[in-house]
């Protein structure tokens, strides 16, 4: 029998799949800063629509979420990008990314 140097079909599928979801498959939303009068907190309303089940309106709906502010940059009514992270207080899961506009 011929020894080859090709991987054998095991060799090749051992690290196929990867058990760890990747880093940047974090949820992100766009909201609105209602408060920034906390410390390095925001809380900011993230609308969407949704559509109801027997009638078919379209409805706007609006979740609120306290985020983190490192550098206390955000200011109330600015359109900012929020992003899903680990637990940073009782309320905090997500964190400022960036400040799409500023509040005219």
């Amino acid at each position: 029998m011929e020894q080859t140097d090709e991987p054998t079909d095991e060799q090749v599928d051992e690290h196929a799949e990867d058990p760890t979801p990747d880093r940047n498959d974090r949820k992100e939303r766009i909201g609105v800063v209602e408060s920034a009068k906390m410390d390095k907190s925001i809380t900011v309303s993230v609308r969407r629509q949704m559509k109801h089940p027997m009638y078919g309106k379209y409805m706007e709906r609006s979740s609120t979420m306290m985020a983190h502010d490192e550098e206390d940059e955000a200011r109330e009514g600015d359109t900012v990008r929020i992003m899903e992270t680990r637990p940073i207080s009782k309320n905090k899961r997500w964190r400022l990314v960036e400040i799409i506009e500023r509040a005219k």
